[in-house]
């Protein structure tokens, strides 16, 4: 009997506590049963994932969860990564330039991170300048404008945050909870913020449940109305030039940048024939060659999850359509994908009034539900 309850207090003694975690978060993070990340359903015709060296796991998700919502990563315990990448919005943003710490503003409009795992693109930032997903997650909180650890104007640089946060008890437990010790280093941030964002998927959509239900996306989807199925045949099908009618026929050609069914960003696009700034100031923004995915750009109730484009220019879809319509061709861009110069002039498409209603209708059936709700992608605060 003695020996046994030597070994239950050995047993007892050697198991870790999470009292810090409990007391912080309650019933929203147990350690002992996490939230799944790492065993999400995926469809087998999504095949494009730029995870590489960093596979999701549930306890880096969910210490890429704590960090991704804690405030405690801005100078003045005011910003978090949540304030410009919300869950109601696909995790992107309502205002045109997002704010960050003492008045400072994001350069660019905060683009959407749904879906940001699915992607052949591995390159981050709308200009591609972060080569992984990894390396973007900690230049928000190195920028003077948005985080402020930037070490500039007598601000502290990421070290301070490093110490900030191996004082907090709850992340000496997270960090223990994910490597196996409480070390707080800028790599473990940026991998586990990486997993926390590479989890946040959309695939229950309308789109998603007539994709399962054909051999591949071109066919016509059973559950889709006659309006939607049109605007995905426009959308896939390339545009050509019509000699006797001297205009652009068949499709629009989306699909030639925005591939389907992942509605990623091809890595060869180039710039889309926007190169003003959001501030109107510093001249043309030529470098700007990336886009979110395609997918959840409305809400369920068909409201768009913040403007679009990396100047927040466009408030509705038939504004953007309005764009790729006809492209004027600014003096200077040097950077213009040649995709939108068909013949070396500017594309005009000719878009009816009905080919444009019948691509929005599509465009709304990438909407997802559980991306807005799941507690899984919530503020655990």
């Amino acid at each position: 009997m003695g020996l046994v309850f030597l070994f239950n207090a050995c047993t007892q003694e050697s198991e870790p506590k999470f009292e810090a975690i409990s007391q912080t978060f309650g019933t929203k993070i147990n350690p002992s049963s996490l939230l799944s990340y790492a065993n999400q359903n995926t469809p087998s015709y999504i095949l494009k994932d730029n995870t590489r060296t960093n596979p999701i796991s549930d306890e880096k998700a969910t210490l890429g969860r704590v960090l991704f919502y804690d405030k405690n990563l801005s100078i003045d315990n005011t910003i978090s990564c949540s304030s410009c990448h919300k869950q109601a919005f696909a995790f992107g943003d309502t205002a045109v330039a997002s704010k960050g710490v003492q008045g400072g503003l994001t350069l660019r409009h905060s683009m959407r991170l749904v879906n940001a795992r699915f992607s052949e693109e591995a390159k981050f930032f709308w200009d591609e300048r972060a080569a992984t997903l990894e390396i973007q997650t900690t230049a928000p909180i190195q920028d003077h404008a948005e985080m402020g650890f930037s070490g500039q104007n007598g601000r502290p640089n990421l070290s301070a945050l490093l110490t900030k946060l191996s004082n907090l008890d709850y992340y000496q437990e997270l960090f223990e909870l994910a490597y196996g010790s409480p070390e707080v280093t800028e790599q473990r941030i940026q991998e586990s913020l990486a997993n926390f964002i590479r989890s946040m998927q959309s695939f229950d959509s309308k789109y998603d449940i007539g994709r399962a239900q054909v051999p591949n996306d071109g066919a016509p989807f059973p559950n889709f109305t006659t309006q939607e199925n049109l605007g995905k045949q426009l959308f896939l099908t390339p545009p050509a030039f019509d000699l006797t009618s001297n205009r652009i026929a068949g499709g629009l050609g989306c699909q030639g940048c925005h591939r389907a069914p992942e509605f990623d960003i091809d890595p060869n696009s180039r710039n889309n024939g926007i190169i003003r700034r959001l501030s109107n100031t510093g001249g043309a923004d030529l470098g700007v060659t990336r886009a979110p995915s395609l997918r959840d750009m409305v809400n369920p109730a068909g409201d768009l999850n913040g403007p679009l484009m990396h100047t927040g220019g466009f408030n509705t879809l038939q504004n953007a359509i309005g764009h790729y319509n006809t492209i004027d061709v600014a003096p200077g861009n040097t950077n213009l994908d040649p995709r939108l110069s068909p013949r070396g002039v500017g594309q005009n498409l000719n878009i009816t009034p009905t080919e444009r209603e019948a691509l929005v209708a599509f465009l709304k059936t990438l909407t997802g539900r559980e991306i807005y709700t799941h507690e899984k992608w919530s503020n655990p605060f």
